[in-house]
Protein backbone atom coordinates (compact mmCIF):
# COMPACT_ATOMS: atom_id res chain seq x y z
CA UNK A 1 0.00 0.00 0.00
CA UNK A 2 1.78 3.71 -1.31
CA UNK A 3 1.99 6.18 1.38
CA UNK A 4 1.68 10.06 0.54
CA UNK A 5 4.12 12.32 2.96
CA UNK A 6 2.70 15.46 2.31
CA UNK A 7 6.01 17.75 1.73
CA UNK A 8 4.63 21.45 0.37
CA UNK A 9 1.19 22.36 0.77
CA UNK A 10 -1.01 24.20 -1.85
CA UNK A 11 -0.62 27.52 -0.17
CA UNK A 12 2.92 27.53 -0.15
CA UNK A 13 2.57 25.94 -3.74
CA UNK A 14 0.47 29.08 -5.02
CA UNK A 15 2.71 31.67 -3.16
CA UNK A 16 5.91 30.33 -4.45
CA UNK A 17 4.51 30.08 -8.19
CA UNK A 18 3.07 33.85 -7.48
CA UNK A 19 6.71 35.14 -6.30
CA UNK A 20 8.29 33.36 -9.27
CA UNK A 21 5.74 34.81 -11.99
CA UNK A 22 6.18 38.41 -10.73
CA UNK A 23 10.32 37.88 -11.06
CA UNK A 24 9.69 36.55 -14.82
CA UNK A 25 7.23 39.50 -15.56
CA UNK A 26 10.22 41.87 -14.54
CA UNK A 27 13.01 39.90 -15.63
CA UNK A 28 11.29 39.75 -19.49
CA UNK A 29 9.70 43.09 -19.59
CA UNK A 30 10.05 44.04 -23.24
CA UNK A 31 10.88 40.84 -24.28
CA UNK A 32 9.42 38.28 -26.66
CA UNK A 33 8.82 35.63 -23.58
CA UNK A 34 7.20 31.90 -24.99
CA UNK A 35 6.55 29.83 -21.97
CA UNK A 36 7.19 26.18 -23.08
CA UNK A 37 6.28 23.65 -21.59
CA UNK A 38 7.18 20.24 -21.26
CA UNK A 39 4.54 17.66 -20.94
CA UNK A 40 3.08 16.11 -19.20
CA UNK A 41 4.34 16.98 -15.50
CA UNK A 42 4.64 20.62 -16.11
CA UNK A 43 1.02 21.25 -17.16
CA UNK A 44 -0.78 22.34 -14.07
CA UNK A 45 2.79 24.42 -12.88
CA UNK A 46 2.54 26.09 -16.27
CA UNK A 47 -1.00 27.37 -15.74
CA UNK A 48 -1.14 28.65 -12.83
CA UNK A 49 2.48 30.45 -13.72
CA UNK A 50 1.35 31.77 -17.10
CA UNK A 51 -1.31 33.59 -14.67
CA UNK A 52 0.99 34.74 -12.32
CA UNK A 53 2.89 36.62 -15.28
CA UNK A 54 1.67 39.96 -16.37
CA UNK A 55 3.53 40.80 -19.51
CA UNK A 56 2.39 39.27 -22.57
CA UNK A 57 3.38 35.51 -23.69
CA UNK A 58 2.82 32.97 -25.52
CA UNK A 59 2.61 29.08 -24.43
CA UNK A 60 3.63 26.43 -26.33
CA UNK A 61 4.44 22.47 -25.21
CA UNK A 62 6.81 20.08 -26.10
CA UNK A 63 6.41 16.48 -24.89
CA UNK A 64 9.05 13.78 -24.00
CA UNK A 65 9.18 10.95 -21.81
CA UNK A 66 11.92 9.17 -20.42
CA UNK A 67 10.55 7.56 -17.01
CA UNK A 68 8.89 4.12 -16.20
CA UNK A 69 7.59 4.08 -12.34
CA UNK A 70 10.50 5.81 -10.24
CA UNK A 71 13.33 5.06 -12.60
CA UNK A 72 14.82 7.06 -15.67
CA UNK A 73 15.09 4.55 -18.51
CA UNK A 74 17.77 6.37 -19.71
CA UNK A 75 15.71 7.06 -23.09
CA UNK A 76 14.66 10.56 -24.29
CA UNK A 77 11.92 10.20 -26.64
CA UNK A 78 10.18 13.17 -28.16
CA UNK A 79 6.44 12.92 -28.80
CA UNK A 80 5.15 16.62 -29.36
CA UNK A 81 7.55 19.62 -31.09
CA UNK A 82 6.62 22.94 -30.49
CA UNK A 83 4.07 24.58 -32.50
CA UNK A 84 5.05 27.74 -32.35
CA UNK A 85 7.77 29.63 -34.52
CA UNK A 86 10.73 30.41 -32.13
CA UNK A 87 13.51 31.35 -33.94
CA UNK A 88 14.81 34.93 -32.20
CA UNK A 89 12.29 34.95 -29.47
CA UNK A 90 13.18 34.50 -26.10
CA UNK A 91 12.21 30.53 -24.41
CA UNK A 92 11.40 29.83 -20.76
CA UNK A 93 11.56 25.74 -20.86
CA UNK A 94 8.61 24.76 -17.69
CA UNK A 95 9.26 21.95 -16.16
CA UNK A 96 7.72 20.31 -13.11
CA UNK A 97 10.79 19.21 -12.04
CA UNK A 98 14.83 18.97 -12.74
CA UNK A 99 15.97 15.23 -11.43
CA UNK A 100 18.87 13.99 -13.79
CA UNK A 101 18.62 16.64 -15.63
CA UNK A 102 19.29 14.14 -18.45
CA UNK A 103 15.91 15.01 -20.71
CA UNK A 104 16.37 18.47 -20.17
CA UNK A 105 20.09 18.57 -21.41
CA UNK A 106 18.37 16.99 -24.46
CA UNK A 107 15.35 19.61 -24.91
CA UNK A 108 17.58 22.54 -24.78
CA UNK A 109 20.07 20.67 -27.32
CA UNK A 110 17.12 20.56 -29.76
CA UNK A 111 15.54 23.61 -28.83
CA UNK A 112 18.86 25.27 -29.79
CA UNK A 113 18.30 24.15 -32.91
CA UNK A 114 15.29 26.07 -33.42
CA UNK A 115 17.35 29.35 -32.98
CA UNK A 116 15.56 30.75 -29.99
CA UNK A 117 17.45 34.52 -28.63
CA UNK A 118 17.96 32.94 -25.49
CA UNK A 119 16.55 29.74 -23.83
CA UNK A 120 16.32 29.79 -19.98
CA UNK A 121 14.78 26.83 -17.50
CA UNK A 122 11.90 27.70 -14.45
CA UNK A 123 10.95 24.46 -12.56
CA UNK A 124 8.49 23.72 -10.15
CA UNK A 125 11.13 21.39 -8.04
CA UNK A 126 14.93 21.71 -8.73
CA UNK A 127 15.98 18.06 -7.15
CA UNK A 128 19.71 17.79 -7.29
CA UNK A 129 20.34 14.50 -5.27
CA UNK A 130 20.22 12.66 -8.67
CA UNK A 131 21.71 15.59 -10.63
CA UNK A 132 24.24 13.98 -13.90
CA UNK A 133 24.57 16.68 -15.91
CA UNK A 134 25.31 20.48 -15.11
CA UNK A 135 21.90 22.44 -15.78
CA UNK A 136 21.39 26.27 -14.69
CA UNK A 137 18.21 26.12 -13.55
CA UNK A 138 17.03 30.24 -13.85
CA UNK A 139 13.64 30.04 -11.74
CA UNK A 140 13.39 27.70 -9.12
CA UNK A 141 9.99 27.16 -6.78
CA UNK A 142 11.12 24.86 -4.59
CA UNK A 143 14.72 22.74 -4.24
CA UNK A 144 14.08 19.19 -2.98
CA UNK A 145 17.08 16.20 -2.16
CA UNK A 146 15.51 13.31 -1.11
CA UNK A 147 12.16 11.29 -2.09
CA UNK A 148 9.92 10.25 -4.94
CA UNK A 149 7.88 13.36 -5.51
CA UNK A 150 4.22 13.44 -6.70
CA UNK A 151 1.52 15.41 -6.71
CA UNK A 152 0.66 18.85 -9.12
CA UNK A 153 1.44 17.28 -12.07
CA UNK A 154 4.20 14.66 -10.70
CA UNK A 155 3.27 11.66 -11.80
CA UNK A 156 3.92 7.72 -10.17
CA UNK A 157 3.31 5.71 -13.81
CA UNK A 158 0.30 8.46 -15.15
CA UNK A 159 -0.73 8.62 -11.25
CA UNK A 160 -1.27 11.14 -8.68
CA UNK A 161 -1.06 14.34 -10.95
CA UNK A 162 -4.29 14.96 -9.63
CA UNK A 163 -2.78 15.91 -6.14
CA UNK A 164 -3.27 19.76 -4.71
CA UNK A 165 -0.15 19.38 -3.00
CA UNK A 166 3.26 17.93 -3.39
CA UNK A 167 4.07 14.49 -1.49
CA UNK A 168 7.23 11.89 -1.54
CA UNK A 169 5.69 9.07 -2.16
CA UNK A 170 6.85 5.62 -0.43
CA UNK A 171 5.98 2.72 -1.98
Amino acid sequence: MSEFIPLIEEPELKRQIQKTGQKISRDYKGKDLVLVGVLKGSFIFLADLTRQISIDHEIDLIGTSSYEGTSSTGQILFTKQPDLELEGRDVLLVEDIVDTGNTLLKIIEFMTLLHPRSIKICTLIDKQERRKVKIDVDYSCFSLNKGFIVGFGLDYNEKYRNLPAIYDLKL
